[in-house]
């Protein structure tokens, strides 16, 4: 019975963790995508513009 005890963490938690992998792959997209994409968008254009206001090089681009 020792084996069952040492083998049942890992399995309760590959189980959570494909049931989390699951749940973010049928996430992706549907309505309100573009509303998602529109605002990191919006967030990597504000710290680009910040970025180049203070004079700083982006990271692998100097």
């Amino acid at each position: 019975m020792d084996y069952v005890s040492a083998l049942l963490p890992p399995v309760v938690m590959a189980v959570f963790f494909i049931g989390l992998v699951v749940t973010i792959i049928k996430s992706q997209g549907g309505p309100n995508k573009a509303k998602e994409d529109a605002a990191v968008d919006a967030a990597l254009a504000r710290a680009e513009a910040a970025r180049q206001s203070d004079g700083t090089a982006a990271p692998g681009r100097g």
